[in-house]
């Protein structure tokens, strides 16, 4: 499946306890369904210390959120929407775009083939 959701992007969170927050994907997890974003879902690890190697303590971290749970805020219009794939011919080349569903607009290339 493509990934409708990049390294990048900008996301809103829709659903669970930080619903409504915007953040970065720093990460795709595309095997685990799931993406890291920055700023959102802070976990709290408690790590024992191994003499000459780490330190104990409390790491705080960023933890994954599954893809299903936040939306694409499209740069064009700046509101959360679902991801769209357009294929267009130009010449000999065939170009694979992103868009946004709600204003219609492209927000990247995705690949692009030329024909032999």
């Amino acid at each position: 499946m493509a990934a409708k959701i990049k390294k990048g992007d900008t996301v809103v969170v829709m659903r669970g306890k930080e619903k409504g927050k915007t953040g970065e994907v720093i990460k795709v997890l595309r095997k685990e369904n799931r993406v890291v974003v920055k700023n959102v879902n802070f976990v709290k690890k408690h790590v024992k210390e191994i003499p000459g190697v780490r330190e104990g303590g409390i790491y705080e971290f960023e933890a994954p959120i599954h893809i299903s749970n936040v939306m694409l805020v499209c740069p064009k219009c700046g509101k959360p929407t679902r991801v769209g794939f357009r294929m267009v011919q130009e010449g000999d080349t065939l170009r694979k775009y992103r868009f946004c569903k709600k204003c219609g607009e492209n927000i990247d290339l995705v690949r692009e083939r030329v024909k032999r």
